[in-house]
């Protein structure tokens, strides 16, 4: 059973089914009812081509979760550039972003901090680059949010509420601007179809024709 991969097991008596799934690391999570080792060993084994045809996928993806430990890069608007530790003696830690080059000051290396900063340039950065997209869509479209905001979230891009609240995951930022604007145009189809049913394609399409090429783009990428 050496052959087997490493995983967490999470048992939830409320389920029915077993499932298999990654964390943003590409560690295997199992969730299951109550079952027994040898259930669990037989699954493995049953779906090891799966699993790693998966894991390989999600490691590959771009702007994925930060190993500060090794030579490193960040997406931005589509594009990777290095990003460059640098100790300082002032006693603060300052993401900049010059010349193509990502270069974090720190004092104290602390990489809970160091992300900090990385999710805050991204924030800062669609909390302007976004909205004026969103304006010249709204109006084109006709359709109109009734609020807009930003926060890091892990599987979503963008979301419309009931309400018609819109919010972006601010990884959007990492993302060519042809996939940023087909996100925008895909929440605001939200407002008129809160669901995704052949209307609501149909009206993504009639903005954007090419939409198909930007979903594939989309699953390249890492929301984290």
């Amino acid at each position: 059973m050496g052959l087997l991969p490493q995983y967490r097991h999470i048992v939830n008596p409320r389920l029915k089914h077993t499932y298999l799934t990654f964390d943003h690391e590409g560690n295997l999570i199992i969730k299951s009812p109550k079952v027994s080792q040898h259930y669990i060993e037989q699954l493995l084994i049953k779906k090891s081509v799966w699993i790693n045809k998966s894991k390989e996928k999600l490691m590959q993806k771009k702007g994925k979760a930060l190993d500060f430990s090794k030579q490193t890069e960040l997406y931005f608007q589509g594009s990777a550039y290095p990003l460059l530790l640098q100790k300082q003696t002032k006693k603060r830690t300052k993401l900049t972003f010059e010349n193509g080059l990502f270069v974090l000051y720190y004092y104290r290396y602390d990489e809970t901090l160091f992300q900090k900063h990385i999710d805050r340039f991204y924030k800062e950065e669609a909390s302007q680059f976004i909205p004026p997209l969103l304006r010249h869509w709204a109006c084109e479209m006709k359709l109109s949010p009734n609020n807009i905001s930003f926060r890091k979230t892990k599987r979503q891009w963008g979301s419309c509420s009931s309400k018609n609240n819109l919010s972006f995951n601010t990884m959007v930022m990492k993302l060519p601007l042809d996939v940023i604007q087909y996100i925008i145009i895909h929440e605001l189809a939200h407002i008129k179809h809160k669901h995704h049913q052949k209307s609501f394609w149909a009206l993504v399409e009639h903005y954007m024709p090419n939409y198909r090429q930007h979903v594939s783009e989309l699953k390249t990428y890492s929301t984290v």
